[in-house]
């Protein structure tokens, strides 16, 4: 259950968090059926549906004033002006890691919702990675763009209390066209998992480091997803 748990996150995501939740996924890797990047517009969705998938990220008390970002052929732009310093957003699959067989899947859809401080950092992350590969820049191509925008301090560093909502019941996460379960996103600059009792037996947390995106993240189920009716934990 651990090692399933840990591939929901979509990784660079920036990301975030969009792993496969299939236990098996990882040692089919070699044999994925996105070996390279699908036509853009298969990544593409009709506008207002993409500002209602982002608004579901998180609860309309929250939603509702946030800032909406959509994907356009070059990159995210923003849709709906926002009045709370949120920021809420569908990611694709290239926010996972650049080795996980999700990575150039056009069906995975993320509805992710970040808080002021997450927004500051975790969207431009979000917004690089998407401008590199809709330029046609290759997955491993990004990950050095992204690395040396780092190392010349052109993309932010990571302030205190970085979180988001993934609360959605629309989000696909993987091909078995789940979204797994609503849950919270926190973001530390680099720190052991075991320091929050990430994945330890008994613990609601998990954990994990992103190398790529310098930081670690945590993820913590919750019980209910954004229109406030309960989620049941399954193990998928």
């Amino acid at each position: 259950m651990k090692q399933a748990l840990r591939k929901i996150a979509l990784g660079s995501f920036a990301a975030c968090v969009l792993v496969v939740a299939d236990s098996g996924a990882r040692a089919e890797d070699a044999k994925t059926p996105y070996p390279k990047m699908a036509p853009v517009e298969q990544y593409m969705m009709e506008r207002s549906a993409e500002i209602a998938m982002a608004q579901s990220a998180a609860p309309p008390s929250i939603s509702a004033d946030a800032e909406v970002m959509v994907m356009g052929p070059h990159g995210y732009e923003i849709a709906v002006k926002g009045k709370n310093g949120f920021v809420c957003m569908v990611e694709r699959g290239w926010t996972a890691g650049v080795d996980d067989p999700v990575f150039w899947n056009p069906k995975i859809r993320g509805p992710i919702c970040f808080n002021p401080p997450a927004a500051r950092f975790n969207v431009p992350i979000t917004v690089k990675k998407t401008e590199l590969v809709l330029s046609g820049r290759s997955k491993e191509a990004m990950a050095e763009a992204i690395k040396a925008a780092f190392d010349n301090k052109e993309l932010p560093a990571m302030g205190p209390g970085a979180m988001c909502y993934m609360l959605s019941k629309q989000g696909v996460l993987n091909d078995q066209g789940g979204n797994w379960h609503p849950h919270l996103m926190f973001f530390v600059p680099d720190t052991a998992p075991e320091a929050w009792g990430a994945g330890l037996p008994g613990s609601p947390v998990i954990g994990f480091k992103d190398t790529l995106d310098r930081f670690t993240l945590f993820m913590v189920p919750v019980g209910k997803w954004s229109d406030g009716t309960d989620a049941a934990m399954s193990e998928h």
